[in-house]
């Protein structure tokens, strides 16, 4: 690819909105993850108590653990959202980026 390529791909305004989209889808994604994690480890360093609490009087499980589970959970969960909104949405916008850069070279 030479740089007047290159130059038209960044120059390009869908190129420019595709980046900022999922970018900040990206990001968002991200902060979200670690403001879940964040909360769990700031709960075990200074409310250990609460997530110590067993899961029933006989229970050996601590409510932690399926807390623990369901932070995992949600991190597979995000990462299959942006995966659908990669296949659905910005690949269809990349599609079109290119469509528009064939149809200049023609």
């Amino acid at each position: 690819m030479t740089i007047q390529e290159l130059d038209s791909v960044k120059n390009n305004p869908k190129y420019q909105e595709l980046v900022r989209k999922r970018s900040r889808f990206a990001w968002t994604l991200a902060i979200s993850m670690l403001l879940v994690y964040y909360a769990y480890i700031m709960t075990i360093a200074f409310k250990p108590e609460l997530l110590a609490q067993p899961l029933s009087e006989d229970s050996v499980i601590t409510i932690g653990i399926p807390i623990g589970v369901a932070i995992i959970l949600f991190a597979f969960l995000i990462t299959g959202f942006y995966v659908y909104r990669a296949n659905n949405y910005y690949d269809k916008m990349v599609a079109q980026i290119k469509a528009d850069l064939e149809a200049k070279d023609v």
